[in-house]
């Protein structure tokens, strides 16, 4: 049987992910959550500007879906409290203009929930592992 070298690659790349996940720790999970939101609110703008609907609803859809079922759902508002209960406001706000976004054909609304994904990324990053008691306050690991 012959593989191509770009089904290689992406073959490859799955395995990359998969591996990457099984080895982080919990904070590093939600980083890669925001790196996710990140790339497919990239990918639904360079769509959106190409005219191209169908993609662009995917990556729209694809953010959407990590932004609720990723990051709002491994908020823990029992032990988070403010923190999290803030960060699901949020969430619900990013989701709710990716929707603005989606309905309006605006680019402006992606633009904006990809700063606000950025500005997370990077405060999670800079928490790092030596934070990871103060961020498993506001979010639930079960796995």
């Amino acid at each position: 049987m012959y593989t191509s070298p770009r089904n290689a690659a992406h073959a490859y790349a799955n395995i990359g992910l998969e591996t990457g996940v099984a080895a982080a720790n919990p904070h590093q999970l939600i980083v890669m959550l925001y790196e996710g939101a990140e790339l497919s609110v990239r990918m639904a703008i360079k769509h959106m500007k190409e005219g191209d609907v169908t993609k662009k609803c995917g990556a729209i859809s694809k953010a959407s879906h990590i932004i609720l079922d990723g990051l709002k759902a491994a908020l823990n508002p029992q032990q988070g409290g403010e923190i999290a209960h803030r960060l699901e406001m949020l969430y619900d706000y990013m989701n709710n203009r990716l929707l603005l976004a989606h309905v309006n054909n605006q680019v402006a609304p992606l633009e904006e929930v990809l700063g606000l994904l950025r500005e997370l990324r990077g405060a999670w990053q800079q928490i790092g592992t030596a934070g990871q008691t103060a961020q498993q306050s506001s979010h639930s690991y079960a796995a």
